[in-house]
């Protein structure tokens, strides 16, 4: 129940209660609950190293940009840095993002079913994440054989002789990160379909 005050014509405070409608809102119970073998909180240590990543890249960027500007010195390996940073932060962050319910989709079909069919709505998230875990296992099997290949020739970024940084820490990431989301997928679809074939007032 929540009550908001509001001014009426006659110039005072009219108190009305507004009944909240169960399943408005996020369009399934199953973001941002603890997951099995507390994969939740392997997630939000991901998502923090991440965070850290990406406050290192500021540091990085600024004091290249420093160093270029004001005694003409720029840190070697910036820009290569940089490009293989991003995307492993993506991959370090993309299961906890998916976790908390914070991937961008149009919501105007499900917030219908949820309003009048939630076990409709669970199913139809249900089935939406099992095509996403779907596409995730199919990104870890393209990428799996790329870290191989960059662990076994010491692929690398740069230039000999000036500056030189391996590609496969990012793989790895990018293989790890990707097999997470999927498993993130899997446990939210196990929990739509519970909650689908459960028993409601």
């Amino acid at each position: 129940m929540v009550t908001v005050s509001c001014w009426s014509a006659t110039g005072k405070p009219d108190r009305v209660e507004l009944e909240a409608v169960e399943g408005s809102g996020e369009p399934s119970g199953s973001y941002n609950q603890p997951l099995p073998f507390r994969f939740d909180q392997l997630t939000a240590v991901m998502n923090a190293v991440g965070t850290l990543a990406i406050f290192g890249l500021l540091v990085l960027i600024n004091s290249d940009t420093v160093g270029r500007t004001i005694f003409n010195s720029p840190i070697r390996g910036t820009t290569e840095l940089v490009s293989l940073a991003i995307v492993g932060i993506v991959f370090l962050q993309l299961p906890n993002t998916l976790w908390a319910g914070r991937f961008v989709r149009a919501e105007l079909l499900i917030d219908v079913l949820v309003a009048r069919a939630p076990r409709v709505a669970d199913a139809v998230q249900g089935a939406f994440h099992v095509v996403g875990a779907a596409m995730m296992a199919i990104v870890v099997w393209s990428t799996l054989p790329e870290f191989r290949t960059a662990w076994e020739i010491g692929d690398y970024v740069g230039s000999l002789g000036d500056f030189t940084a391996p590609t496969w820490p990012v793989r790895l990431i990018t293989v790890f990160g990707s097999a997470c989301t999927c498993l993130t997928y899997i446990f939210l679809a196990r929990a739509d379909f519970r909650r689908a074939m459960a028993s409601r007032p």
